[in-house]
């Protein structure tokens, strides 16, 4: 339609994560608002490819590896001509602003990390981390706007690209979607006899799931069972590690859920237990539902989202008794569960879009 705006969103892919969906939740707001939206996806692959909204265009790069980028990416952006990109995710951090200034693009440029790189990239190798540091230093500059999830995320960003801090802009992801269920009303395709404890995430080694089935097999609440949403490659040895402590008729991990709504609804318990997060969407879901919380305080949201403390506790990263002891104690008191949910309106679509769509389309 003539006279909108169009924002193109760049990701690797559509594969159900964090910064994945949070761009499809930013996508159909503003497509609401009058914006027009590209989703340019280096890979046309993820299950949340079924979510992105019907008026939103997908552009597929078909570029396997990320060198292959730069010239589908400058085509692009020459014949569409989006009035700005948002690029999300290094090295695309680096590879949208170098494309745009190849091709003489003309539009605004954000980039935006959902990680701290430094810890997401550790086990790459030295060359490979100077690399990083090095693309950068180069190519952060030339965007017009730097966007971090949370201030840890921020200060990562300036580290490695030795920008001012100041350089860069933090915005929380929109997890809160606005939908509250009422916990009567949900049903799971199983019974809990006792209190349910659940988490959700990617089952990768980042998440430590095994941690928290070791703190799970812990508990001295034999009716417990702990749900695990979320699929991956390390499925084969949390099975085998829960079967090996004996909790396996108690853990349930029915894979990804597109609506995990009813499961945090349901929960008396979400733990998060983390070795490094870069805001930590799945906190801000669980308290959105009124759901009590434990998490780990791994860098870099999970202490922004839960004020120190005050909407959730924080124990010690790779600690199995530390982890086992909290989730004890949250189990064994009361919660106010309007509280939670006033905190997470603080994380709501209206306002990241708003924060976003100030740094794209401002004058």
């Amino acid at each position: 339609m003539a006279g909108r705006p169009r924002i193109a969103i760049l990701l690797p892919d559509l594969r159900p994560g964090g910064a994945e969906r949070m761009h499809v939740t930013l996508a159909r707001h503003w497509l609401q608002q009058g914006v027009d939206v590209d989703f340019v996806l280096q890979r046309n692959t993820g299950e949340l490819l079924a979510e992105v909204p019907d008026d939103a265009t997908v552009f597929d790069m078909r570029a396997g590896r990320v060198r292959r980028i730069l010239l589908p990416l400058m085509k692009y952006l020459r014949e569409r001509s989006p009035a700005a990109v948002l690029a999300a995710m290094w090295p695309l951090t680096v590879m949208c602003p170098l494309a745009a200034r190849i091709c003489g693009y003309r539009g605004r440029v954000v980039v935006s990390e959902h990680a701290p790189q430094s810890l997401s990239y550790a086990d790459r190798g030295h060359l490979h981390n100077i690399f990083m540091m090095t693309s950068m230093r180069a190519c952060y500059p030339w965007a017009d706007h730097r966007v971090a999830v949370s201030r840890g995320v921020a200060e990562d960003m300036s580290r490695l690209s030795g920008l001012e801090i100041d350089k860069f802009d933090v915005i929380h992801n929109p997890a809160a979607t606005g939908r509250v269920l009422q916990r009567a009303d949900c049903n799971l395709p199983f019974s809990c006899k006792g209190p349910l404890i659940l988490t959700v995430g990617s089952l990768k080694k980042v998440k430590r799931h095994d941690l928290l089935i070791r703190a799970f097999a812990l508990l001295r609440i034999p009716a417990a069972c702990l749900v695990i949403l979320g699929e991956g490659a390390e499925r084969r040895k949390l099975e085998d590690l829960a079967r090996e402590l004996g909790v396996g008729h108690r853990i349930h991990m029915p894979g990804f859920q597109g609506d995990p709504g009813p499961w945090y609804a349901r929960a008396d318990l979400f733990v998060l237990s983390s070795d490094h997060e870069g805001f930590g969407n799945v906190i801000v879901e669980a308290l959105e539902q009124g759901t009590p919380v434990v998490c780990t305080d791994c860098p870099s949201g999970p202490r922004e989202i839960l004020d120190d403390g005050k909407y959730g506790a924080l124990v010690p990263t790779d600690n199995v008794d530390a982890l086992a002891k909290a989730m004890e104690d949250s189990l064994s008191r009361g919660h106010d569960r309007e509280l939670l949910k006033g905190r997470a309106r603080a994380f709501s679509v209206d306002q990241a879009a708003a924060k976003y769509l100030n740094l794209l389309l401002a004058a």
